[in-house]
């Protein structure tokens, strides 16, 4: 008889696996314990949250428990199950995602996942607020795993710091594992979830998948990995769903990108611009245009890898793919600020909109020149968050800021592709002292008639790890409030 049918998650986000009974039993014998947990919310963060897991092998009735945290465990949710097999050591991944609906504003839950033969692992989490509330939410991207290549101290130290901020949801702005450069890619990933768990398992932690989310072999497009560990809001695009997605907290809209389908830069395992036939686009456009028209949305923001601006002098640069798809979109519905990695280093933008229609490049327009308090309504703020760990191979020891930006306009010959130049007018502000850094946001809904603020404040980690880290920029974004 055959031992099960493998479901593989490339294109299959929502797939799920079921043993027949006889390998139900089979897989209880010495059933390994949960693994890797972490969280992620569902389109409403108030409603919807899924606590996702990993075993190093099969296991038997993967379920979550979960109650209030002033009572017990009173329901009880199945998980799905989701697997691939790893194409460069044929490894089996499993993966399990529980998703819990219903859920009460504001509220503070504990759980337990747990498979039949092992002990169940417990956690706590807290929904997000329903309408305008005040919330703190973080983000960096680029962070690899500490004593790995392509990760540092800082890969480790950081989880810790955003652990200490609590806020509601932290945002992974791509890069997470560096999986792809290594020689066992599986075990990569199982140690980068290891190594967030200490805050990912108590509040969701929202990525965007990045170049080195790529992997050669895994998947029509190379994200299975990222696919299958990951639970995130149904896109409604079928076998696209999971590359892209939007979720809402509070009174802010996140949206977040998958860049590789309009990059120029050849920057992953394998070339994929163009992958999803420009339903990504047409995907982010209607969700702009409804979180536009939502009375109850105040703020826009945009999670994503590669880079409008970039002014890192030898860092990967702007990519004119995304000034060309996705910019456009950020003007035309006002969004308000875009959060970055790719370059390793801290960068903020001049609130921008629109484009100089005498560059070749696209290069963006500066609509104003204020820094410490912002009106988006002007323009995005743009900003490269990545710092998060991974070693700068080529920018280490902070941002060298040039008077002229290198764009990627073309794949040309290398992986960098073809490159043209522009005056960074749009750069406001940098880092030249540290190339590792984290940012927090804290959003205050403001009253009825008057202004809604996002205070951003980026955090420069100490010269010498295990040190504090300090404030190195701090301003204010404000727009009127809606309703």
């Amino acid at each position: 008889m055959p031992r099960r049918t493998v479901l593989k998650a490339a294109g299959l986000a929502g797939a799920s696996l079921t043993l027949p009974g006889f390998w139900r039993q089979m897989a209880v014998a010495g059933a390994p314990a949960p693994q890797q947990v972490h969280l992620q919310f569902g389109d409403d963060a108030a409603r919807q949250v899924a606590v996702s897991w990993a075993t190093p092998a099969m296991v038997g009735r993967p379920r979550l428990r979960f109650g209030s945290a002033s009572a017990g465990f009173g329901t009880e949710v199945a998980a799905q199950t989701r697997t691939y097999v790893d194409h460069a050591t044929g490894r089996e991944i499993f993966t399990h995602h529980a998703v819990v609906s219903g859920l009460d504003p504001s509220t503070a839950y504990r759980y337990q996942v747990l498979n039949d033969g092992a002990a169940p692992v417990g956690g706590r989490f807290e929904t997000g607020p329903a309408g305008r509330a005040p919330f703190r939410f973080t983000s960096f991207g680029d962070q690899g795993v500490a004593g790995q290549s392509y990760g540092s101290p800082y890969s480790a130290e950081v989880v810790g710091y955003i652990e200490a901020l609590k806020p509601v949801v932290h945002l992974v702005n791509g890069d997470l594992a560096y999986a792809d450069l290594q020689q066992y890619p599986g075990a990569t990933w199982d140690s980068w979830f290891g190594q967030i768990q200490p805050s990912a398992a108590n509040r969701p932690w929202m990525a965007a998948a990045g170049n080195h989310e790529n992997e050669t072999g895994n998947g029509p497009n190379g994200y299975a990995s990222f696919l299958t560990r990951f639970w995130v809001p149904d896109n409604g695009l079928g076998e696209l769903a999971g590359y892209f997605y939007a979720f809402t907290v509070g009174s802010v809209r996140f949206v977040v990108l998958q860049n590789d389908d309009v990059c120029y830069q050849n920057a992953g395992n394998f070339y994929v611009r163009g992958y999803s036939g420009g339903r990504q686009r047409k995907w982010l456009e209607a969700t702009l245009a409804a979180a536009r028209s939502d009375p109850a949305i105040d703020w826009i923001v945009v999670c994503m890898h590669q880079l409008v601006m970039s002014s890192a002098v030898a860092g990967n640069g702007c990519d004119l793919g995304i000034r060309e798809a996705f910019a456009p979109l950020f003007d035309a519905y006002g969004v308000d600020l875009v959060l970055c990695g790719h370059d390793h280093d801290y960068e903020r933008s001049y609130a921008v909109r629109g484009v100089d229609r005498a560059s070749p490049t696209l290069r963006p327009r500066v609509a104003s020149t204020a820094t410490s308090v912002i009106d988006t309504t002007k323009g995005a703020v743009h900003l490269t968050l990545g710092g998060g760990g991974s070693i700068p191979l080529n920018v280490y020891g902070g941002h060298q800021s040039a008077a002229v930006a290198k764009v990627i306009v073309d794949k040309g010959s290398t992986l960098e592709g073809d490159v043209e130049t522009e005056v960074a007018d749009w750069s406001a502000v940098t880092d030249p002292a540290q190339a590792f850094g984290f940012a927090s946001y804290d959003v205050d809904p403001g009253r009825p008639g008057g202004k809604t603020t996002i205070t951003a404040t980026y955090y420069r980690s100490s010269l010498v790890p295990g040190g504090p880290p300090s404030v190195c920029d701090r301003f204010v974004l404000e727009r009127p409030r809606r309703g």
